[in-house]
């Protein structure tokens, strides 16, 4: 029997996958069946279902006091080129200029700024609400909480719940990178430690706040940290069951302190995508994040255990300053095609996973045809007045 059909056998048996497993499957040469697999467990939560949603990002400062090897965003200093803190009008602006067209979500993920009162981000929360009140505001790493509890003097659930108060919903998922503590230590050794991570979230849970949880993969760990790092988000989701959503995250080399490593392949992003859906038995989502991945690998990762691929964004800075060559945002109906021509139904969905709006499942080609069928017509509505004239040229 191969390793792979045991595996299968294993899961048709209702026996949980351990650690051994999981290697395995990341050393599986045949990335189709691994695949396969995924998408069978994919399809028998989610079938042909791929959210999307409509969000936005904001990050306010790269201010850190943070040296991690692999940031290109971050500036250690506020008076070193290209470091930046907006003003709390700056941050409201960004949202106020959408109104006519508003997310759903705001995604804020900033800097460890030593400098600011805590006031600020309080504030912050306020006046987007403000603006929008029923806006998700899914803001702040765990990481950026334990920096907040050490500088404000707080402890993590006060933290949280000031925050709350002024307006927090849920956490997003960054600052997980590897938990390995030799790893984590060569490439984030002055930030939260793993242990400090999870505890974030698991305060956060015991609150009952939804968090995600990301992986940083592609850089100098291994099979066995991946592997590692997985079954812990899973030992804590036994424990409290408030991940929504794990997101690996590809490493991008370009203008940081693993400029020299190459970035990971096609291959070991969708390899990823597939083993994390394979071993999280309790987590509901594995999301492509098409800003990490590319949008083109994030549509093929569909077939390989994700059921998400995040959002709009609007304006993404921490993946772009390491080299990302992708939209810095993707527009709601290239978002749809990108899942119908994926062979999936695409469901706009809030925070929470809730249904806003599901489209149809599109034949196979179909939503292609239909955006050059559009754009053609669009085309020919200014070709064609001129065409009617002979060639000749409109005057005036």
């Amino acid at each position: 029997m191969s390793v792979l059909s045991n595996i299968r056998a294993k899961l048709q048996n209702g026996e949980r996958l351990g650690f051994d497993d999981g290697i395995a499957l990341f050393h599986e040469p045949d990335l189709l069946a691994l695949g396969q697999l995924a998408n069978e467990l994919r399809e028998a939560r989610h079938g042909d279902r791929t959210f999307f949603n409509k969000n936005m990002r904001v990050e306010v400062t790269n201010v850190c006091v943070a040296s991690c090897l692999f940031c290109s965003f971050a500036k250690l200093e506020a008076h070193m080129p290209d470091a930046h803190t907006m003003s709390l009008e700056e941050a409201w602006k960004e949202l106020s200029d959408r109104m006519d067209d508003p997310p759903s979500e705001i995604h804020v993920v900033n800097g460890l700024h030593p400098g600011l009162p805590f006031e600020y981000y309080e504030e912050l929360l306020r006046g987007y609400k403000r603006i929008k009140p029923d806006v998700h505001l899914k803001c702040f790493t765990a990481v950026e909480i334990h920096f907040f509890a050490q500088l404000y003097k707080m402890s993590v659930r006060e933290v949280l719940e000031r925050l709350r108060a002024a307006g927090l919903d849920s956490l997003p998922g960054g600052g997980a990178e590897i938990f390995d503590p030799e790893v984590r230590k060569k490439i984030s050794d002055d930030k939260a430690t793993a242990d400090e991570y999870l505890d974030v979230h698991r305060i956060a849970h015991s609150m009952g706040m939804k968090t995600n949880t990301t992986m940083l993969f592609g850089h100098i760990e291994t099979y066995e940290h991946r592997v590692d790092h997985i079954l812990r988000v899973r030992a804590l989701q036994d424990e409290t069951g408030g991940f929504q959503a794990f997101i690996p995250l590809a490493f991008h080399p370009d203008g940081n302190g693993m400029k020299n490593l190459p970035a990971p392949t096609a291959v070991d992003d969708l390899r990823t995508f597939a083993v994390s859906r394979i071993l999280l038995d309790n987590v509901p989502h594995i999301k492509a994040f098409w800003v990490s991945s590319g949008p083109d690998v994030a549509q093929i990762a569909l077939r390989f255990g994700c059921d998400d691929i995040d959002g709009t964004i609007v304006h993404e800075t921490i993946y772009h300053s390491a080299g990302s060559g992708v939209p810095q945002g993707l527009t709601y109906e290239h978002l749809v095609r990108l899942i119908q021509e994926a062979g999936r139904v695409p469901v706009e969905r809030d925070t929470f996973y809730n249904v806003v709006k599901e489209f149809p499942k599109a034949a196979v080609g179909e939503a292609a045809f239909k955006v050059r069928d559009r754009k053609a017509k669009k085309h020919l509505a200014v070709v064609e007045p001129v065409r009617s004239l002979g060639g000749k040229e409109i005057a005036g």
